[in-house]
């Protein structure tokens, strides 16, 4: 029997050609090409598109936009943590708050937010105790203010189930453990099952930070000076709409980019033990 197989002729390996790939991916191509090919050839000035790329009311417009999503992440971040923990209370009316708070901002449009929040001086002229210590409402909701409570109020809804996601990744013999040796349940979710959630919790928060750098072009409705906001003000001026459009896209993509290469560092970072543990393992089997 060795013979006959050491005397056969060595098998030939048939690679599939996979014709129906190739040619998807040729079709993609010649579809790209043809959409550079139109932007390219079409009649739009790429010299003013160059000419406003680094001008002052784009990069004021580009600052505007950073520090709203660096403002209304962190307001969602900190609601989020604070609702998820509510609505795992054993605690009926906490939980029932939390339950209550998610489903109404994330059931209205984030559009809709923030007219409500920038017209609140309709429903409330002035806001504070009394007349002696009392401020009226359209001096205190500016533009800003609206688009802050208005984007951070509805991202804290999405954050709160992706923080209630994290920690019940975590296994419940982690809290056992905690209040064996007499910790609260506060401290033991903020001491330990936060921590080893956040590998969970990191990648949708990247995300999430990521739409809402987009998500700020909303504001430009209720007049807050962000990237289209502020391109918006010079094609008034001088109607070369597609062309100022076209350079608010390119931030978008330059922040866009700079993000997603700081979300995978970031998610390393929090990866850490979990990749090395594997790795340790792999070495072990090995051996």
């Amino acid at each position: 029997m060795t013979k006959l197989l050491a005397s056969a002729p060595p098998l030939e390996v048939v690679h599939s050609r996979k014709l129906g790939t190739k040619l998807l991916a040729a079709v993609c191509i010649l579809l790209v090409l043809l959409v550079v090919r139109a932007f390219w050839m079409g009649q739009i000035d790429w010299a003013v598109v160059g000419s406003y790329l680094f001008s002052r009311p784009v990069l004021v417009g580009l600052v505007s936009t950073i520090v709203m999503t660096f403002a209304a992440m962190g307001l969602g971040i900190v609601l989020g943590v604070g609702a998820a923990v509510m609505r795992m209370s054993e605690n009926k009316v906490i939980r029932s708050i939390a339950i209550g708070y998610i489903w109404l901002f994330r059931g209205v449009p984030a559009l809709l937010q923030l007219l409500l929040w920038f017209n609140l001086a309709l429903i409330f002229p002035t806001i504070g105790f009394s007349e002696a210590y009392s401020l009226r409402t359209v001096d205190v909701m500016t533009p800003f203010v609206a688009a802050f409570l208005g984007l951070g109020i509805q991202q804290g809804a999405y954050t709160a189930e992706v923080v209630r996601a994290g920690i019940l990744s975590i296994d419940k013999g982690q809290m056992e453990a905690a209040a064996s040796i007499g910790m609260t349940r506060l401290r033991a979710l903020w001491r330990i099952v936060l921590p080893q959630a956040m590998r969970v919790i990191v990648p949708p928060i990247g995300n999430e930070t990521i739409g809402m750098i987009k998500l700020t072009s909303l504001a430009s409705v209720i007049q807050y000076s962000e990237i289209l906001r502020r391109v918006q003000e010079v094609y008034y001026v001088n109607s070369r709409v597609i062309e100022l459009l076209i350079v608010a896209a390119f931030w978008y993509m330059v922040l866009v980019t700079l993000f997603s290469v700081a979300q995978v560092y970031i998610e390393r970072y929090f990866s850490q033990g979990w990749g090395g543990a594997a790795r340790v393992v792999s070495t072990e089997a090995a051996a």
